[in-house]
C-alpha cells in the first residue's frame, strides 16, 4: 500500500521510486501543472501531477476534492529552488506522480476544513461532533503523539526503577467519600450494583499486602462530577505505588519521573530537587495549596500590627478569630484605579467571588505618604505604618489591598485577586506559560477538615493516608483526641498553580486504620461493611507503603500547552458529561433493564 510516510521523504531519496498513501489536503492548479498536498500521520508532502505523464492521470487529478482518500506511485525530485518550502520537513522535494489510486472519495460536504492550511477556528462543539475529522487535524495528530511519547517515557523511567504495570479491576465496589460513583448494575446478582472506580486507591495497596512492592498502571478512572475545563467523567491516571519506603525516596524517584518527561517530550531540563513547602505556609503565604509561584504579590499577615486599630473592621476580624491580610501590587497606584476597587469595580468583583465583603486599600506615596480612606489613615498610628510598610516592603508606588474577616474566606478572596492582578499585569504571559516551570511539593496536608453541613470531620485527601507519627503521641488509646488535629504524610506536586498529582504514605496497622474510619464517623459496623475486606488484609503482615497519582490529561494539557484536557483526549465528553459523536449517554429497551432488575423513574417529558 505505501513504501514511505507522506512525511518522511527528503533529498537523500531523490530518484527513488515510491508509493505513498494519504489524504488530499489541498489541490493547486499552478498553469497546466496541478499540485496535491497529500497528508499522512507523518506530515505532508506535495505530489506534481504533469500531463507529460499522462492525460489520464491528469485529468484524474484535476476533480479530487479535499480529504479524498489516494495512493500515489512517483518519483523523487528536487523541488525547484524558487518553491522551497523550509516551513515544512519534506519542503524541498516533491513526488512526480505516475499512477494515482482512488481509495476512497468524499461524498458529503466537510462540517470544517481539515487543511493544516486552514488557520481558521473552529467551535468547539462541531470540533466534539465530528472528532473522526478533528483527529485528522495536525493539531489533534501532535497531541495525541505527545501524550503517547508521555506515557512511554513515563513506563520505561519506572521500569528502569524495578516498577511492574499490574491491571486492577473496572468493575469494583462503591465506597463512600469523594465525589459520586458511577455505578452498574448486576444482571446475575440481582439488585447489586458495581461500581466504575473513581481510583485504583485499594487495589493498589492490596497489591503491596500481596509483594508486589513496586506498582504503576496507566488507569481508567470515573467520577460522576460536574465538569470543568480540567475535568472529564472519565480521566486517566498515572498512578504509583511502593513498599518500604519513606515519603523523601518517594519524592525523589518522581521528580526524577517528572523531570525525565519533561526533558524527552519538550526539551526542557527542570533541575530537582523541587522545592518544598508545608500545607500551612502556603496556606499562609498564597491563600491556596496550589500556589503559583512564578510571581510575587505573596499574602501578608499584619494581624498582628492593626489589631487594636480603630478601624472596627478590622479589629474585629481579629477579634473574633480571624485575620487581616494584604498583598503589595508594585506600581500599582499607576496601574489601578479606585474605581476598581470599589463596588462594581473588577478587582472588587474578584473578591467577592470568593465570598469577601469587600477590599481596603492603601496608596502607598513619596516619603512614606499614604492615601487610604479616612478611617484607615486616621487611626493608623506612625508606629503602625512603618510596621506595615516595613512588613510589605511598599515603595513610593505600591497599591496595598487588604482582606479582612474569617482566615479561610480572605485567603480565598486574596488568591483569587492575585491571580486576576497577575494576568491583568502580566506578570506572567498566560495561565500555560510554557516559558516558565515551576514544581513545588506542598506537604503536610491536615488529615481532616470539618465539613460544616453534616457537622463531622471529613478526610482531606482520603481515609487511608498515614498520620504523622509526632502529632498523635504515645497512647494508641488517645488517638481519638489527637487524630482531628494531625497532619497527613501527604504531598501535592503542584506545577504553575495547579495540581499534577497527589499522595501519601498509607496506613498499614489495621487498629490506626478502625480509628481513622471511626475519625470520619464511620461506626465499626460500617467500617467492617465498607472496608472489612481492607482489614482483613492489614492483619496479615502488611509492609509500610505508599504512593502518588498523577492526572495524565491534565500533564499532557500542560506539555501541549493547551487550555483543556480535551484537546489531549481522543474521544473526549462536553462539560454536560455527553458525547455528541455517539450521542451518549442513550435511552436503552425496556427489555435491557427489566434484564438488570431495574427501572427508570425518568419522566420522558423531563
Amino acid at each position: 500500500m505505501r513504501s514511505h510516510g507522506c512525511g518522511d521523504l527528503r533529498s537523500v531519496d531523490v530518484a527513488i521510486n515510491v508509493q505513498i498513501s494519504g489524504w488530499v489536503d489541498r489541490c493547486r492548479d499552478h498553469g497546466g501543472v496541478i499540485f496535491i498536498d497529500l497528508r499522512d500521520q507523518s506530515g505532508i508532502i506535495q505530489v506534481k501531477v504533469d500531463p507529460d505523464q499522462g492525460l489520464e492521470l491528469f485529468a484524474q487529478a484535476e476533480h479530487l476534492r479535499n480529504e479524498t482518500v489516494l495512493q500515489v506511485e512517483g518519483k523523487v525530485l528536487d523541488r525547484p529552488s524558487i518553491s522551497i518550502n523550509e516551513k515544512i520537513k519534506t519542503g524541498r522535494v516533491e513526488v512526480l506522480a505516475t499512477r494515482i489510486a482512488i481509495l476512497n472519495t468524499v461524498s458529503v460536504n466537510l462540517p470544517f476544513s481539515v487543511s493544516i492550511h486552514n488557520e481558521e477556528t473552529i467551535r468547539e462543539e462541531l470540533r466534539l461532533r465530528y472528532r473522526y475529522l478533528d483527529l485528522r487535524r495536525e493539531r489533534m495528530n501532535r497531541n495525541l503523539r505527545l501524550r503517547h511519547l508521555t506515557v512511554q517515557t513515563a513506563r520505561r523511567v519506572l521500569e528502569d526503577e524495578g516498577f511492574i504495570e499490574v491491571e486492577t479491576p473496572i468493575l469494583t465496589r462503591s465506597t463512600p467519600e469523594g465525589a459520586r460513583d458511577y455505578l452498574v448494575p448486576s444482571r446475575v446478582c440481582g439488585g447489586e450494583w458495581f461500581a466504575l472506580p473513581q481510583s485504583p486507591q485499594l487495589f493498589k495497596q492490596l497489591l503491596m499486602v500481596g509483594g508486589i512492592e513496586r506498582y504503576y498502571q496507566v488507569a481508567r478512572c470515573f467520577r460522576d462530577e460536574d465538569l470543568r475545563a480540567d475535568r472529564q467523567p472519565e480521566f486517566t491516571q498515572l498512578d504509583i505505588e511502593m513498599s518500604f519506603i519513606n515519603q523523601e525516596q518517594i519524592l525523589n524517584i518522581n521528580e526524577k519521573l517528572i523531570a525525565t518527561i519533561w526533558q524527552k517530550v519538550k526539551g526542557v531540563e527542570i533541575p530537582t530537587p523541587f522545592p518544598r513547602m508545608t500545607w500551612y505556609e502556603a496556606m499562609e503565604r498564597y491563600g491556596t495549596d496550589r500556589p503559583d509561584t512564578r510571581y510575587g504579590m505573596e499574602l501578608i499577615n499584619i494581624s498582628d500590627i492593626i489589631q487594636t486599630l480603630g478601624f472596627k473592621v478590622f479589629s474585629n476580624a481579629v477579634a473574633s478569630g480571624g485575620c487581616v491580610k494584604c498583598i503589595a501590587v508594585p506600581d500599582g497606584n499607576s496601574t489601578i484605579s479606585n474605581v476598581r476597587i470599589k463596588p462594581g469595580g473588577d478587582i472588587l468583583r474578584e473578591a467577592q467571588a470568593a465570598g469577601a465583603g469587600g477590599l481596603a486599600f492603601i496608596r502607598v506615596r513619596e516619603e512614606g505618604q499614604i492615601d487610604s480612606i479616612g478611617a484607615i489613615k486616621n487611626n493608623l498610628s506612625e508606629e503602625q505604618k512603618n510596621e506595615l510598610l516595613c512588613r510589605t516592603g511598599a515603595k513610593p508606588g505600591t497599591l496595598l489591598l487588604f482582606g479582612a474577616g474569617e482566615i479561610n474566606t480572605v485567603n480565598k478572596a486574596l488568591n483569587r485577586v492575585r491571580q486576576y492582578l497577575a494576568h491583568e499585569l502580566k506578570l506572567i504571559e498566560s495561565d500555560r506559560d510554557n516559558s516558565q516551570w515551576n514544581f513545588l511539593w506542598v506537604t503536610d496536608f491536615p488529615m481532616f477538615e470539618f465539613n460544616e453541613d453534616e457537622q463531622r470531620f471529613e478526610a482531606l485527601h482520603h481515609p487511608f493516608c498515614a498520620p504523622n507519627v509526632d502529632d498523635l503521641g504515645s497512647d494508641s488509646s488517645n488517638y481519638n483526641k489527637t487524630l482531628p488535629n494531625a497532619r497527613a504524610q501527604a504531598y501535592d506536586l503542584v506545577i504553575n498553580g495547579l495540581e499534577l498529582g497527589g499522595g501519601s504514605l498509607r496506613i498499614h496497622d489495621p487498629e490506626l486504620q478502625k480509628q481513622v474510619f471511626n475519625a470520619i464517623g464511620l461506626s465499626p459496623e460500617e467500617s467492617q461493611r465498607q472496608f472489612g475486606f481492607l482489614i482483613e488484609a492489614l492483619k496479615m503482615g502488611t509492609p509500610p507503603h505508599g504512593g502518588i497519582a498523577f492526572g495524565l490529561d491534565r500533564m499532557v494539557m500542560l506539555l501541549a500547552g493547551e487550555e483543556s484536557i480535551r484537546d489531549t483526549i481522543p474521544f473526549p465528553k462536553t462539560q454536560q458529561a455527553r458525547c455528541l459523536m455517539t450521542q451518549a449517554p442513550s435511552i436503552v429497551e425496556n427489555k435491557q433493564l427489566e434484564e438488570l432488575h431495574v427501572a427508570s423513574t425518568w419522566k420522558t417529558d423531563e
